[in-house]
């Protein structure tokens, strides 16, 4: 079952990747369609998956306006998990170079306004940011996971800064996120996925960032993290 799972997430990603590849070629994606896919493809995933979703706090966040969502990083399932979650009208992710290099799955995500980012390339990493801030000057929030990858256990990592500085150079508030259980769905090392697990989705308060050094944003959401996310294995 877990692997039948796992094969009809795969779909559920070729389902959303082809219609926006196609129109790559011809000039057809825009933002709206692809937010509508993405939201669609997040709600299909979650329910084929028919994970429980417990999400706390959603009512801090306003939906008019552009925020850089900052949570830890357990699964790839806290993509759709998110994308089912957060409350922004246009949202994008940072994502690491090798997710790109997907056949057609990277083309759709580059066309769609997912931001690329190669860390080990400090002059592309710049860019990247630079992309992600003009996304956020027209309106799209922003979500990257500041550990950089996922955790093997759950727990919490160290914070990188690239997502602090785009916060402070747009003037984005900062929200942070807590997610607790999406290791159980799809585990480290395993291509089976399971059913039926409970997950806790938390939202912070948004952090204005005007005026506040880059050390004191990191402790910040680091210590509304650390206060919520557990060691899971």
């Amino acid at each position: 079952m877990g692997l039948r799972l796992s094969l009809m997430t795969v779909y559920e990603i070729a389902r959303v990747a082809a219609p926006t590849f196609a129109e790559s070629f011809v000039g057809g994606v825009t933002r709206e369609k692809c937010d509508h896919r993405l939201r669609d493809w997040a709600h299909r995933v979650v329910d084929r998956a028919r994970i429980r979703i417990e999400v706390t706090g959603r009512d801090k966040v306003p939906t008019d306006c552009a925020f850089v969502f900052m949570s830890n990083h357990q699964s790839h399932l806290d993509v759709p998990v998110l994308y089912s979650t957060i409350p922004a009208r246009s949202l994008r992710m940072i994502g690491k170079t090798e997710l790109f290099q997907v056949p057609i799955w990277g083309r759709a995500m580059r066309a769609s306004g997912m931001i690329e980012i190669n860390r080990q390339s400090r002059t592309q990493a710049i860019e990247s940011l630079g992309r992600a801030a003009e996304a956020i000057a027209d309106g799209v929030s922003i979500w990257i996971a500041p550990e950089g990858t996922r955790s093997r256990t759950g727990e919490l990592g160290e914070l990188k800064k690239g997502g602090f500085h785009l916060a402070q150079a747009t003037g984005a508030p900062i929200v942070p996120i807590a997610i607790n259980g999406t290791i159980h769905i799809l585990p480290p090392q395993t291509a089976k996925m399971a059913y039926d697990v409970p997950v806790t989705v938390e939202f912070g308060q948004p952090i204005p960032v005007e005026n506040r050094p880059i050390p004191q944003l990191m402790d910040e959401v680091r210590e509304f993290l650390a206060a919520r996310v557990e060691r899971q294995v």
